[in-house]
């Protein structure tokens, strides 16, 4: 008896970003809002860290409410009908429930429904990964049209005493279409993990520990300088990486868009890639703060609102964090 031969799909040979939402946090929290617990300074956290102040929600909004108002946007201003979207990512580690995803629930409260739709935890390289898995899917035919969002409300998961990370971090969402191209609009990703590291980032306690009255509340922690170092040495390799990956060089770049982790990471970063005075680098964290997987496409939106002459060149973004874990591609900017 002869088998059958299984079909296979295939798309369209290109994929692109087509435009971008997004949503912050609508509370800005200065840093003399949280100097007192931690013992610091104002100055002391702008010298450590460039930021001036960060975003953060209200009690009543989720982190899949933020994702919802940056979906709209960016709906909105590609062209396509919901409809058409069959596919939504969501990177995030910060849904309040393991489940149901709140890539689902976006999916039909933005009328994608009934798209295929997940969650994704690669920490703060999440929207890269998010990125790179929708560009494979469209191209392989699993996909048309692809909704991806970076989401986060880490202002759950901090402790107010905690000098290692607590007051780097924020809440929004950033969002965006990605579907077929005549031309190439996102290069190769550069992705990997090195989990002999897992310790350096990451909650402090379990949920069972929390159940079982052994812990509080699980909140975030880093070891600052393993991260520092680690961001700022093997990264810059993998940006080179990515580069290379896309065939181009740092001269053929339009703006660099960076995890905003650290200003100082993003300034060494830009050092070690010997970025000429022509490539916008993306700052966002002065005044939104670090908000993981939402980050990049933050920092992407406000680049673009500062810099619509960017529309249509190249970007390198680059997002690295707990697991670790770290993602790397060239887009053409939408």
């Amino acid at each position: 008896m002869t088998r059958p031969t299984l079909q296979q799909s295939h798309g369209p040979a290109y994929t692109r970003i087509y435009s971008i939402g997004a949503a912050r946090g609508a509370n800005a929290v200065p840093n003399d809002d949280l100097v007192g617990p931690i013992n610091s300074s104002d100055e002391w956290i702008q010298q450590r860290t460039g930021i001036v102040t960060r975003a953060r929600a209200g009690a009543d909004v989720l982190a899949i409410d933020l994702a919802t108002d940056a979906a709209r946007e960016a709906i909105e201003r590609s062209g396509i009908a919901p409809e058409q979207i069959d596919l939504v990512i969501i990177a995030t580690i910060s849904n309040v429930q393991q489940t149901p995803s709140m890539a689902a629930v976006v999916a039909d409260r933005v009328g994608a429904n009934p798209a295929a739709a997940y969650d994704t935890n690669a920490a703060c390289a999440g929207y890269a990964y998010a990125v790179a898995q929708a560009d494979a899917l469209i191209r392989t035919g699993a996909a048309n049209y692809a909704l991806v969002i970076g989401a986060e409300k880490l202002s759950d998961v901090v402790d107010p005493t905690d000098r290692s990370i607590s007051f780097l971090l924020g809440d929004g969402a950033g969002a965006v279409v990605i579907g077929p191209s005549d031309t190439p609009g996102i290069a190769r990703t550069v992705w990997g993990s090195d989990g002999s590291k897992a310790g350096a980032v990451g909650m402090n306690h379990t949920l069972t520990e929390f159940r079982d009255g052994e812990a509080e509340w699980p909140t975030l922690r880093q070891e600052g300088q393993t991260v520092f170092r680690w961001a700022v040495w093997d990264m810059a390799k993998v940006a080179k990486q990515a580069l290379d990956a896309a065939g181009v060089t740092s001269d053929d770049l339009a703006a660099f868009i960076p995890h905003q982790a650290n200003m100082r990471i993003i300034d060494e970063f830009a050092k070690q890639l010997k970025l000429p005075e022509t490539v916008v680098i993306a700052r966002d964290i002065e005044t939104t703060g670090n908000t993981s997987a939402a980050s990049i496409p933050l920092a992407t939106h406000r680049l673009l609102e500062e810099h619509p002459e960017l529309s249509g060149g190249l970007a390198l973004q680059i997002g690295f964090g707990a697991g670790l874990v770290f993602g790397a591609q060239v887009v053409v900017l939408p």
